[in-house]
C-alpha cells in the first residue's frame, strides 16, 4: 500500500473543498437568522436597568433566541465572557459576581447601538460566520459514515456522532483505558473486537504554533493506542480522515505522513478522495 507521502505531488488534487458562501451572498441568509435577534437585544437594551441587568433580562428569554442574544451580548458588552460560559443559567450569577465588573456601562452600549445602520450588516455577517464554524468538518465525517457504511457496514460496525454530538470516549468503549480520551469514531468487528480509533478534522487553513500543536498531540495518540494494543493484545489502529486546503500550508502534509511512519503500520491518514485506494480490509485486519 502507498504511504501518505507518497501522495503529496498530487496532493492539490486529493483534498476535498467543501463551498463557502461567497460574499454578499451570505447576506441574505445573515438578514434571514439575525435580523430580529438583533432587533430583540436593541428592546431589551432599552428596558435594561444596567449591563448586569441585560444579561439576566436575557437569560429569561426562550431558546433559541436566547442563545443568539448572548452571541450579541459578548459582541457589545462582554467580550471576555464565552457564550458556552452563558448558556448555563445557573451560572449566571456566578459570571455576574466575577465578570460584571469588565460589562460595558449600558449607556455606551446604547450609544453604539444607535450609531449602527440599520440592518447592521457587519454584525449579522460576524454572526453567521461563528455559526458555521465547525460546519466543514461535520460535513467531513458524514462523508466518512455514510462511505464505510456503504463499504463495510455488513461485516464491521462504526461508532461515533455523524455530525455534532458527544465524542466517543474510549475509557466508555475500551476496557482497561483509563484516561478520559475523546476520539470521533470508533470501528469494530461484528462481535464487538475494537479495531480503529479514529480522529477527524478539516483544515481551511492551519499554520504557525498551532500546526506544531496538532502534531506533538496526535503522536501522543498514536503511543497511547498502540502501547494499550499491546498491552492487552488488542488489533488497534489508529486513523486520522484530514482534509481541506490546510493540508497544503506549512509542513502539515509532511507531518502527517511522519506519523504513518512512527505509527510502522498502525496508523493511516487519508482525505476523502483516498478512501476507495487505501482504507481495505487488509488494513484493518492485518
Amino acid at each position: 500500500m502507498s504511504s501518505f507521502s507518497s501522495y503529496k505531488a498530487n496532493a492539490a488534487k486529493l483534498i476535498t473543498i467543501f463551498d463557502s458562501p461567497f460574499y454578499p451572498d451570505s447576506l441574505d441568509e445573515a438578514k434571514i437568522l439575525y435580523g430580529s435577534v438583533i432587533e430583540r437585544f436593541t428592546e431589551l437594551v432599552e428596558i435594561a436597568q444596567s449591563s448586569t441587568n441585560l444579561l439576566e433580562i436575557i437569560t429569561q428569554e426562550p431558546d433559541p433566541i436566547r442563545i443568539q442574544l448572548l452571541r450579541v451580548f459578548r459582541r457589545y458588552v462582554s467580550p471576555d465572557t464565552s457564550v458556552e460560559m452563558t448558556k448555563r443559567k445557573s451560572k449566571i450569577p456566578e459570571i455576574i459576581a466575577e465578570f460584571g465588573v469588565r460589562f460595558r456601562p449600558l449607556e455606551e452600549v446604547r450609544r453604539n447601538l444607535k450609531s449602527r445602520p440599520i440592518p447592521d450588516e457587519a454584525l449579522m455577517i460576524s454572526l453567521l460566520e461563528q455559526s458555521k464554524r465547525g460546519q466543514k468538518g461535520y460535513d467531513l465525517t458524514e462523508a466518512f459514515f455514510l462511505w464505510f457504511d456503504k463499504t463495510f457496514g455488513d461485516n464491521y460496525k462504526i461508532q461515533g456522532p455523524i455530525r455534532a454530538g458527544r465524542d466517543v470516549m474510549l475509557n466508555e468503549v475500551l476496557d482497561n483505558w483509563e484516561q478520559k480520551t475523546p476520539a470521533d469514531f470508533l470501528i469494530s468487528r461484528s462481535n464487538s473486537t475494537p479495531l480503529v480509533v479514529g480522529f477527524a478534522r478539516y483544515d481551511s487553513d492551519r499554520g504557525g504554533s498551532q500546526e506544531d500543536d496538532r502534531t506533538g498531540g496526535n503522536r501522543d495518540k498514536v503511543t497511547e493506542v498502540i502501547q494499550y494494543a499491546s498491552n492487552y493484545n488488542v488489533p488497534l489502529k489508529v486513523f486520522f480522515l484530514n482534509d481541506g486546503p490546510g493540508l497544503l500550508l506549512g509542513s502539515m502534509w509532511n507531518d502527517y505522513a511522519a506519523l504513518e511512519i512512527y505509527g510502522k503500520g498502525r496508523v493511516m491518514v487519508c482525505t476523502l478522495k483516498m478512501l476507495d485506494e487505501r482504507f481495505s480490509i487488509d488494513w484493518l485486519e492485518n
